[in-house]
Formats: structure tokens, C-alpha cells, sequence
């Protein structure tokens, strides 16, 4: 072994027990299972389901209708990884807002597209949202969750 491998270490070593973990590793870690968090949530997305009705005469589940409300929920998500899950509880808030208000729009622009049925279901995609980003539903809304913070429909 040269002076130098002696110095830092063989080439590609860590110079750190087998068994310890540095801070970065475990800040990476939390930050992939946050983003992971978040990311599996969208397996609840309703929309495709909203698309089918479009075939039973809801005209207004048209893919451009049902896509546009999909980005809302994407964007959502997306900011909120941005954020990373040691943002503040004002912060992740801010970011439901501005999606339940883009949701206010879509559902004034689109007759009918939130009844009773879509308005169960984003209320229990934000639940979902809410949860995975860290945040308790039921101390939002009177326990009905964020979306009902803001929510017109």
C-alpha cells in the first residue's frame, strides 16, 4: 500500500465502518421515501375512471378535461417533493390550496365536472396526498381534510 492509499484510504473506500452510515446517505434515504411517499399516491388517481364515464355520456370527462385535472394533482405532488418533507406545515398547505383552487376553476370552466362521486373522490386524494407528505387530514376542515379548506365543489 502506498503513502498515499495509507493517507485516504484504498481507492474507492470509505474509510467508515461497514455498519455506519453517513449523514448524507441517511438524508438521501428519508428524502427518496418522501418523494416515494408521494409518488405512490397517484395510484389512487380516479381520472382514467372519470374517463371511462366519458363512453356512458358524461361529455365532460373528455381526456383533455380528465388531463387537466390530473396536472393539478401531478403539480401537487411534484411541489411538494420540491419542498421536501422538512417543509413547513404552512408551506405544504400553500401548495394544497393553489391545487383546490385550480380545482375550484376546472369545476367553474367544465359544467359538471365535479358531482358527488369526483367530489368523494379528490377529497380522498388529497386525504391520500395529505398523509404522504406528512400532514394529518383530520386536523384540516372540521376533519374533513384540506380539500375541504377550499374546496367549492
Amino acid at each position: 500500500m502506498g503513502f498515499f492509499d495509507k493517507l485516504f484510504g484504498k481507492k474507492g473506500s470509505t474509510n467508515k465502518p461497514k455498519n455506519q452510515t453517513s449523514n448524507i446517505d441517511k438524508t438521501s434515504q428519508i428524502y427518496i421515501d418522501y418523494q416515494n411517499k408521494l409518488l405512490e399516491t397517484k395510484q389512487f388517481y380516479p381520472f382514467d375512471r372519470w374517463r371511462e364515464s366519458y363512453n356512458d355520456g358524461l361529455t365532460q370527462y373528455t381526456k383533455q378535461n380528465c388531463d387537466k385535472t390530473k396536472k393539478v394533482f401531478d403539480d401537487l405532488i411534484a411541489s411538494l417533493i420540491d419542498l421536501g418533507g422538512n417543509g413547513s406545515e404552512a408551506q405544504k398547505k400553500e401548495l394544497f390550496k393553489t391545487a383546490i383552487i385550480k380545482t375550484n376553476k376546472l369545476n367553474d370552466e367544465i359544467d359538471g365536472l365535479i358531482e358527488t362521486g369526483e367530489r368523494e373522490d379528490l377529497c380522498e386524494l388529497t386525504d391520500k396526498i395529505t398523509i404522504a407528505c406528512g400532514l394529518d387530514p383530520h386536523k384540516y376542515g372540521d376533519g374533513e381534510g384540506l380539500a375541504s379548506e377550499w374546496r367549492e365543489w
